[in-house]
């Protein structure tokens, strides 16, 4: 029978309580809505992949860091979580910048994730062409986002200022991809060697 340990207790606890605070009284329920969903998503995979492709300790909580990122956006809105309104005091910035962390994991998390899968899965013969393609990989879903969020301003000019997040920026949109392609490129600079060995551990059991 298939062992639930504590740390994925914590995980999914963790999860939940970030989720319902998120929830509750948030800046723009709109706006929540949109924000949170992808994490919402998220969780109903991992739960998934626990029971049939465990992966490694390593993506578990980054993907969990990335969801408290989207559920804390969601919960103020990105233009007003107030850490980044201090940081925006502090460092003489013109803006909030929390959408910019939000942009950056959304280059390192999923950089991580394709590579566990390109690793395990032997997607490639050589594996010079792996790093190439994750990168690829998260640029596209970086620019894929963009867009859902100029869908989303297409179609409802309510909840479209709060969810694209600008700020009167107009670099904004090159500005998120660079930060995701950054972020993407420092994950497998940082993390390779500690995540093939979580990968050599995970399989051995």
């Amino acid at each position: 029978m298939f062992r639930i340990s504590l740390a994925a207790l914590v995980w999914v606890a963790m999860f939940l309580a970030v989720l319902v605070w998120s929830g509750i009284g948030p800046k723009d329920r709109a706006t929540w809505v949109l924000e949170v969903l992808p994490a919402v998503i998220g969780f109903v995979l991992v739960i998934w992949c626990w029971f049939r492709y465990p992966l490694t300790p390593i993506v578990y909580w980054l993907i969990l860091v990335h969801a408290i990122i989207l559920m804390v956006g969601g919960h103020y809105t990105y233009a007003e979580v107030p850490m980044f309104e201090w940081f925006r005091d502090w460092f003489s910035w013109e803006r909030n910048n929390y959408d910019k962390l939000g942009h950056f994991a959304q280059g390192f998390v999923p950089a991580l994730i394709a590579r566990e899968l390109v690793v395990r899965l032997s997607v490639f013969a050589r594996p010079g062409w792996a790093p190439f393609f994750i990168i690829c990989f998260c640029l596209a879903v970086s620019a894929f986002y963009e867009l859902i969020e100029w869908w989303v301003a297409l179609a409802s000019e309510e909840a479209a200022e709060s969810f694209l997040g600008t700020q009167g920026y107009v670099w904004d949109t090159q500005s998120d991809m660079a930060w995701a392609l950054s972020g993407a490129i420092l994950a497998l600079v940082l993390l390779r060697r500690f995540q093939d060995r979580q990968i050599a551990a995970l399989a051995r059991h």
